[in-house]
């Protein structure tokens, strides 16, 4: 089997995988086929990928790949080559991608999305949304640092003493929790709300205070992520958050359900209550923004609040972020590659069968099926 690594669109630092993933799966007897320069804003060349046992090759030769990979799927035209049968292996957010998936179905091509991965014990290894989540987390706080007038920590000096920077966290996943751990490391006192009752004692256990909202709907089938609440449920969590909010010195902002609009947490009365020089970093903002005056992709000022919208900050961390996603992409990969080389393709492994997004004309993903589907199926 071939596979076809291809390098990904301007804006887009990371890459799909690195030498030491091409030297895994060589391994296992399969070829590999780089697009020229696809690690090139990753800080790798393509000469390590060559000295890794993989070749170089131009986008056209990738695209014809048994299995093709990457962080983001091919443009529209570059699609509609794939030949059926062909796999596809991306980040592509099928649950927001419809005319993706659909076309994908016309096309019959085999396509896995790697932000699909079910959130199981055994998945854990092959996680990429949770493996960029860290990153985002991590970086949203130091962004957060860097463009905020005051210091993070406590501190008692000649010059008088300085009181630490008081953070909120909106939404405690791996993203939340990996913001709460960076936040308290600099010196900060933290704060985090989600509605998922299972966070408290992880938000906890980080050293920050849970603000504790009464009545959420805590969804067990929902694997984790958050679930759509009550409209008595939002004005209660709308007033305290808002409460909260005013207080803080920096907000971060996490909070997601899958295939929807990101939950407005953060009003525009609450941005104009804020202290002048606060800092609002906002990883929603691809969906809608936690914070009403979000704007995707930019910084904007409001009320003498920077508001920082950005929903790909692991592409800021381009080496290590490529680290974690080409070990994800591997582990995953191991479950396709059987031990002569070839693909293998068991749908009885639920990993796999979750993933597949479309295979020979049909959804294949219940995930998908039942969120991006159900209007036409009901």
């Amino acid at each position: 089997m071939i596979i076809g690594l291809l390098k990904e669109p301007s804006g887009e630092n990371r890459v799909a995988l690195l030498p030491e993933n091409v030297k895994t799966l060589i391994a296992l007897n399969v070829e590999l086929i780089v697009e020229s320069q696809a690690g090139t804003a990753a800080f790798t060349t393509d000469f390590e990928f060559e000295k890794a046992g993989a070749k170089i090759g131009q986008r056209r030769d990738v695209l014809s790949a048994d299995l093709v990979l990457g962080i983001n799927p091919p443009t529209d035209p570059e699609l509609e080559d794939l030949k059926a049968g062909q796999v596809l292996m991306s980040a592509f957010q099928p649950l927001s991608n419809k005319d993706l998936v659909e076309q994908l179905m016309a096309l019959e091509v085999t396509s896995f999305s790697m932000d699909n991965v079910p959130r199981t014990t055994r998945a854990q290894s092959m996680d990429v949304l949770s493996s960029m989540a860290t990153v985002a987390g991590y970086k949203a706080v130091l962004l957060a640092a860097s463009n905020s007038p005051r210091f993070f920590p406590m501190f008692m000096t000649a010059a008088g003493s300085i009181i630490p920077s008081k953070v909120l966290v909106l939404g405690a996943g791996v993203a939340g929790l990996q913001a709460i751990a960076t936040a308290r490391r600099l010196g900060a006192v933290v704060e985090a709300f989600d509605v998922r009752t299972a966070a408290e004692e992880e938000v906890k256990s980080l050293g920050a205070k849970f603000v504790k909202v009464e009545g959420a709907t805590d969804d067990k089938s929902a694997g984790g992520y958050a679930v759509e609440q009550s409209e008595e449920y939002k004005a209660k969590q709308q007033a305290l958050i808002q409460e909260h909010a005013a207080k803080a010195n920096i907000i971060i902002c996490t909070a997601q359900i899958p295939g929807r609009k990101a939950p407005v947490l953060i009003t525009q009365e609450t941005v104009g209550n804020m202290a002048e020089g606060s800092v609002i970093v906002d990883l929603a903002a691809s969906t809608g923004g936690n914070c009403e005056l979000t704007e995707n992709d930019r910084v904007v000022q409001k009320h003498g609040v920077t508001i920082i919208g950005n929903s790909n900050l692991a592409s800021t961390m381009p080496l290590d972020a490529s680290k974690m996603y080409g070990k994800n992409m591997v582990n995953f990969l191991k479950l396709l590659i059987d031990a002569e080389g070839k693909l293998n393709l068991n749908w009885e492994d639920d990993i796999l069968a979750n993933t597949c997004v479309t295979h020979a004309g049909e959804v294949m993903s219940s995930r998908v099926k039942n969120i991006l589907f159900q209007t036409e199926t009901a």
